[in-house]
């Protein structure tokens, strides 16, 4: 489904920023999150966008502490208003984190959570995403993405394939990606696929793990 541009929000801040996607996303992502991710830990969000995202789960998920990011440093002031506006103490400082990068600012976490990023950023920043989930998390650890996805090289449904056609035309190296491409590349890293939950508005949410084999953790 296509991505408006994120707007100024009212109320949090004058750095505080909307997007109707998250908005709208906020709650069925929430509803996955709540039954995949563990009961306690630090959760890293890769690319955190806007922050609506973060703040929306910190609020239900209080027992864990969440770790927002961005490399983009308007977002990570829109996060920032949006933290400060919630009062809520479960939120860290948002930090400076490139995907694509080979070391990131973050040596463990529990979680890691991805939404919209692997289609609108090129290949490299899902690979790095992938080899980073294995330095950082623990035998167990979950992946979490979301957003779209072709299967067996197919769109499933039109609105994805004007919208990857749209993405393609602003940056070619941008793209609704295959599943199984992706799930491949994860596989590489350790990484296995335990769950694929069909999303609205033609999205999937993915839930891989880390064997224990493969974390840089595995031996403490």
């Amino acid at each position: 489904m296509p991505h408006h541009p994120p707007s100024h929000a009212g109320g949090a801040s004058t750095f505080a920023r909307s997007a109707p996607a998250a908005e709208r996303n906020k709650t069925p992502i929430r509803t996955v999150l709540e039954r995949v991710l563990p009961r306690q830990g630090v959760v890293l969000e890769i690319a955190s966008g806007t922050g609506q995202h973060v703040v929306h789960f910190a609020a239900a998920l209080p027992e864990l502490v969440w770790q927002p990011s961005d490399p983009d440093p308007e977002a990570r002031a829109s996060i920032a208003a949006h933290a400060e506006a919630t009062g809520l103490s479960n939120i860290l400082a948002p930090i400076d984190l490139d995907a694509s990068h080979p070391r990131w600012r973050v040596d463990r976490a529990d979680a890691i959570i991805c939404i919209n990023m692997v289609h609108i950023a090129p290949w490299a920043a899902a690979e790095g995403l992938v080899a980073g989930a294995a330095r950082v998390l623990p035998p167990g650890g979950v992946l979490f993405l979301y957003g779209p996805f072709r299967r067996h090289g197919y769109h499933t449904a039109p609105s994805n394939e004007a919208f990857d056609a749209d993405l393609r035309r602003r940056d070619p190296q941008w793209g609704i990606r295959d599943l199984e491409s992706v799930t491949r590349l994860a596989e590489s890293h350790g990484l296995s696929l335990q769950e694929i939950v069909e999303m609205p508005a033609n999205n999937c949410s993915v839930i891989y793990t880390l064997s224990a084999s493969s974390s840089r953790h595995a031996s403490g």
